[in-house]
């Protein structure tokens, strides 16, 4: 598939991955549909983006939200081959930690928000693919999830996050083989650490303290970067039930 022709829903497609995401399919002449929380930023970029973006205010958690969603973007773009997983929450908790265990209600958000939101869209998008014309190459659609390196390299106080992030990347092969007979590609991208808005509150000197922990390149990576992957998922494609780490070789330590 080529990137111009991509009709893409981006989930968290407001700021940080899903931004970049956004912006590079539209630069390449693609249509996009913002799934986002914050009106602020999505109608931001649609504003900036034009005609070729819409924002919806979504949320991934809800069946009806993202049913009505998925449909108001079919219209308005005449279709959906492309989705792009980026919403996403991240808490740091210790299982047991000085104020006591882990808070179960937490540890269940971030399950419901990564994971179970993840599957939420993939199964409601991927319905509406499966009524899309082939393309030369046999394709109906590709969805791109985003995990993380903590599925592999979790760290203290990340069981939450790493347990919602190894789900993503542990249900991307059998929903992969499941939808091959649509023609539809399943992907993940499992990000290292990427220079996104969580980390705007930090000062220079935590940022950079960051960075030299990735062999190379010593740095945070680019939200750009990671849509460059994205675009390269998209036009590949041999590329599917597959996650590709993103990190810069990093293997983060236990805290």
């Amino acid at each position: 598939m080529q990137i111009q022709t991509c009709r893409a829903i981006v989930t968290g497609g407001a700021s940080g991955l899903g931004e970049a995401t956004i912006r590079t399919i539209v630069q390449n002449g693609g249509k996009a549909v913002i799934f986002d929380q914050s009106e602020e930023n999505g109608l931001r970029l649609q504003n900036e983006l034009g005609e070729a973006v819409l924002f919806l205010k979504a949320d991934v958690t809800i069946d009806e939200d993202i049913q009505e969603a998925v449909s108001k973007a079919a219209a308005f773009m005449g279709g959906v081959n492309t989705v792009v997983n980026c919403a996403g929450i991240g808490i740091a908790e210790k299982v047991l930690g000085r104020n006591g265990v882990h808070n179960l209600s937490l540890f269940s958000k971030v399950i419901q928000v990564n994971l179970i939101g993840t599957f939420n869209v993939i199964r409601i998008a991927a319905e509406k693919m499966t009524s899309n014309k082939v393309n030369e190459q046999g394709e109906r659609g590709v969805i791109i999830n985003t995990a993380s390196v903590a599925a592999y390299d979790g760290q203290i106080g990340q069981a939450a996050y790493s347990a919602s992030k190894g789900g993503i990347v542990g249900m991307t092969l059998p929903i992969a083989r499941e939808l091959a007979r649509y023609g539809i590609r399943v992907m993940t991208i499992a990000p290292g650490l990427f220079h996104t808005p969580m980390f705007d509150t930090l000062p220079q000197e935590a940022k950079d303290s960051l960075g030299n922990m990735v062999p190379f390149p010593s740095r945070l990576g680019f939200p750009s970067e990671y849509a460059q992957l994205v675009q390269s998922i998209i036009e590949n494609p041999m590329l599917n039930g597959e996650t590709i780490r993103l990190d810069g070789a990093i293997r983060m330590q236990p805290k």
